[in-house]
C-alpha cells in the first residue's frame, strides 16, 4: 500500500511518521524542496530517537526510514491507494489540491482531508467523483494521540469510511466514525468546557485560578479550562469558536467570549508568547500567583455555631463534615441570631435563592458544594450575594485550621463544577440526538482526544438524567 502526504507541517509529519512505522510506503508532497528535505530530516529524527530510547529496535528504524519517499511532482501520486491532504486551513487551497488530484490518481484512490474545522463536503465539491472523499482528522501530537476521526461527507461512500477505519487500526489509532458537522465531534463537543467557563468568568462568579484549580480536583479534568486555552493558543482557540458558532447559524451554546478577543487583541495568547490567562517563565513553567489567605484565630469565648439546612438527602452529610472538622453544630430547626447559615442549595440552584427558601439570614448564609463527592476533593464555598465579610472569615478560619484547600465564590445558578459538566453532558446528548456519532464513540472520543476522565455520556449514566435535567 502506498499512502501520499500533502504538507509538512505538524501534522503532516506526525501522519507520515505513523504511516511509515506501521510498513507503510509514504509519499510526501511539498512544492517546496527546502521545506520537503527539512521535514524528512525531522520525521528519521523522530524515528531515530525512539530508536535510541528503545521503543523500536534498529532495524525496524531503519526499515521505516526507507518506506518514506519525496516528490516536488503531484502526478508521482499516480500509483497511490490514498492521499492525505495536511495544508493549511483554507477552503480554496484544499480545494484546488483535490481538483488537481483527481486528475492524477487512480479511479479507486481514496482522497481524505486533515481539516480540523472546515466542511469535507465543501472539499469534495471540487471533485467529479466527491463519493471517495473523506474526511481524516488526526490529532497533535499525531505519535502520541492515539485517535482520529473519520469524517463522512454527504456524498462519500461507505466503503471508504470502511478502509479508513481499517487504516487507522493498522497505525495504531482508534477511528472515530462522524458525520461532516461544524467541528465533527471533538471539537464540537470540546468547546462546551471552555465556552461555559468563560461565562462562568464573564459573570464574576469566580477568578481564573478558582475556575481551574474547582474544575481539576472536582471532576479530575487534567487541566483548567483556562490552562488548557493558554496550552492551546487563544489564537487557535478562539478562531475554531468563532467558527463553529457561525457555521452552526449562532446557535447560543457555541457563543465565543469577549475575553478571548481582547487577549488576541493584546497578543497574551498563551505560553506560545510568554503570557495569556497565566505568566509563564522563560522555560515555559507557569509562574505562580500567591493568593492571599486570611487567617482568623478564633476566639474560644465567642465561639460560632453552624447550623445545616438545604437539599435533605445532603445536610447529614455535611453535619458530619462540619462535626469531623471540629465545627459547633447548631442542631435546631430554626438557625440561632448567632449562628453561621450553612447552606445545601438543591442542584442548579444559587445561595441567596436557598436562603430565601429556607427563610433563614442571608448575611449569615454560605452555600457548600456536595455534588460529585466534592467535600472529599476540594471544599467550595459560595456567597449569597450579601453574605457578610465576618461570616466567610470563620469559615475560612475552620478550613485552615483543617489545612483544607477550598475556594470562595460568589452566587450562581448552580456550583462551577455543576455548570460545566451539565453543559459537556448536554451538548453530547444533542450530538448523539443528531446522529453526529454513536454514543460509544462520542465517550471514546472524549476520553482518548480531550483526556476527559470520564465520556459525557458515562457521567450522565453516573449522575442520573433527572440530576443533570435539574
Amino acid at each position: 500500500m502506498t499512502v501520499g502526504v500533502i504538507g509538512l507541517g505538524v501534522m503532516g509529519r506526525g501522519i507520515a511518521q505513523v504511516l511509515a512505522q506501521s510498513g507503510i510506503k509514504v509519499l510526501l508532497y511539498d512544492n517546496n524542496e527546502e521545506i520537503l528535505d527539512s521535514g524528512i530530516d525531522f520525521i528519521k529524527r523522530m524515528i531515530d530517537k525512539l530508536c535510541e530510547k528503545g521503543k523500536i529496535d534498529k532495524d525496524k528504524a531503519e526499515s521505516s526510514k526507507s518506506l518514506i519517499v519525496k516528490t516536488t511532482d503531484l502526478s508521482d501520486f499516480s500509483g497511490c491507494d490514498l492521499v492525505i491532504e495536511a495544508v493549511v486551513e483554507n477552503l480554496d487551497i484544499k480545494k484546488n489540491i483535490f481538483y488537481k488530484l483527481e486528475e492524477i490518481v487512480k479511479e479507486d484512490c481514496i482522497l481524505a482531508t486533515n481539516t480540523s474545522s472546515l466542511s469535507v463536503t465543501s472539499i469534495a465539491a471540487a471533485c467529479k467523483k466527491p463519493s471517495r472523499v473523506a474526511g481524516f482528522h488526526f490529532f497533535n501530537p499525531v505519535p502520541l494521540m492515539k485517535v482520529v476521526e473519520v469524517v463522512r461527507g454527504i456524498m462519500t461512500e461507505d466503503w471508504v469510511c470502511d478502509e479508513l477505519k481499517r487504516i487507522a487500526q493498522v497505525i495504531g489509532h482508534t477511528p472515530i466514525l462522524t458525520k461532516d458537522t461544524p467541528g465533527f465531534l471533538v471539537n464540537h463537543l470540546g468547546r462546551a468546557y471552555g465556552t461555559e467557563a468563560l461565562t462562568i468568568l464573564s459573570e464574576g462568579v469566580a477568578d481564573i485560578e478558582d475556575i481551574d484549580v474547582i474544575l481539576r480536583e472536582t471532576c479530575n479534568f487534567r487541566m483548567g479550562p483556562f490552562e488548557l486555552f493558554d496550552l492551546t493558543g487563544i489564537d487557535v482557540s478562539h478562531p475554531a469558536t468563532e467558527s463553529i458558532y457561525h457555521q452552526f447559524y449562532e446557535d447560543p451554546r457555541y457563543k465565543p467570549s469577549y475575553i478571548l478577543q481582547r487577549r488576541m487583541e493584546a497578543k497574551l495568547l498563551g505560553r506560545k508568547t510568554g503570557q495569556g490567562f497565566y505568566k509563564y517563565d522563560s522555560s515555559g513553567k507557569k509562574i505562580i500567583k500567591e493568593k492571599t489567605t486570611y487567617i482568623k484565630s478564633v476566639d474560644k469565648s465567642k465561639i460560632f455555631k453552624i447550623w445545616v439546612g438545604g437539599d435533605k438527602s445532603n445536610v447529614n452529610m455535611i453535619k458530619n463534615f462540619i462535626f469531623k472538622i471540629g465545627g459547633e453544630l447548631d442542631e435546631g430547626k430554626k438557625p440561632s441570631k448567632k449562628s453561621i447559615c450553612m447552606l445545601v442549595p438543591e442542584l442548579g440552584k444559587d445561595a441567596t435563592t436557598t436562603s430565601v427558601e429556607l427563610g433563614v439570614d442571608p448575611e449569615k448564609s454560605v452555600a457548600i458544594e456536595a455534588f460529585n463527592n466534592a467535600l472529599n476533593k476540594h471544599i467550595v464555598l459560595m456567597k449569597t450575594v450579601v453574605t457578610t465579610d465576618n461570616t466567610i472569615l470563620n469559615l475560612m478560619s475552620l478550613l485552615q485550621q483543617n489545612e483544607l484547600n477550598y475556594s470562595i465564590i460568589n452566587d450562581s445558578p448552580g456550583f462551577i463544577n455543576q455548570r460545566v459538566l451539565a453543559m459537556i453532558i448536554n451538548t453530547a446528548c444533542a450530538i448523539a440526538q443528531q446522529n453526529i456519532a454513536s454514543p460509544h464513540d462520542i465517550d471514546k472520543a472524549v476520553k482518548l482526544a480531550l483526556g476527559y476522565p470520564f465520556g459525557p455520556l458515562e457521567w450522565g449514566n453516573m449522575f442520573g438524567v433527572n440530576n443533570i435535567l435539574q
